[in-house]
């Protein structure tokens, strides 16, 4: 009895810890997407660009997690949940400490991509990782929980870079997810369960290519017609 007690507590434990895991992935993943906003003008000064210049810091985030968001599923059924949700986080991490490291907008621009390709994964890997391992009855209130992460992060964002960039430098803004995504690294390698490897099919290359394309099409569409609109007007 005490076996079964102490097993099913355990396992409380797990899904509990898991939950978090996720929450705290969501809510790096999403900060970041708003975090430069109010970073762009020292961030400019300290490279020596115009702010406007660094329109292709944000841009190539968002777009990079858009246009991998797709492949998500098939890596985690070809490679395994926790394995893929780990290097996520790592690849994450390794952005992060690029972009703080980088000394020229092209720089800063491929360490975002970087980070773009880690943060692409961790929302559909982690709501993945909830389906597979929370019971039905509590898979509701589970994703509930974990979408409070994508609703807080976009607005602290803004707040806690601005804070960041007055009391330290824009470095910071990035080197606040080092400690946030090892601490991650071990909690997914300790709690997080490895989740089943399937046969999965063949992946769509040809389909996601194309996606991608039209994203990046339509992304530079916009910027030139905006840019053209502006320079008409004046």
């Amino acid at each position: 009895m005490r076996t079964a007690s102490a097993s099913a507590t355990d396992q409380a434990f797990s899904q509990k810890a898991m939950l978090w895991i996720v929450f705290a992935g969501f809510f790096m993943q999403t900060l970041d997407t708003t975090i430069v906003n109010t970073a762009l003008p020292a961030m400019a000064r300290s490279l020596g660009e115009k702010p406007l210049d660094l329109k292709p810091v944000v841009v190539a985030y968002t777009l990079t997690m858009a246009m991998l968001t797709p492949a998500s599923g098939w890596l985690a059924d070809r490679f395994g949940t926790r394995r893929v949700y780990f290097s996520a986080i790592l690849i994450f991490v390794i952005g992060s400490v690029f972009c703080a490291t980088a000394h020229t907008l092209t720089q800063l621009v491929i360490a975002r991509v970087l980070q773009g390709i880690g943060g692409s994964m961790l929302l559909p890997i982690g709501r993945l990782a909830v389906l597979r391992n929370i019971p039905g009855e509590q898979y509701i209130a589970a994703l509930a929980f974990v979408s409070i992460a994508g609703q807080v992060g976009p607005i602290f964002g803004p707040v806690l870079g601005g804070w960041l960039v007055q009391s330290a430098s824009w470095h910071w803004i990035f080197l606040i997810n080092v400690p946030v995504g090892l601490v991650g690294l071990f909690a997914v390698h300790r709690y997080l369960p490895a989740g089943e490897v399937d046969a999965a099919p063949p992946f769509d290359w040809i389909g996601c290519g194309l996606l991608s394309l039209c994203m990046v099409t339509f992304s530079l569409a916009l910027e030139r017609g905006s840019v053209s609109s502006l320079s008409a007007a004046l």
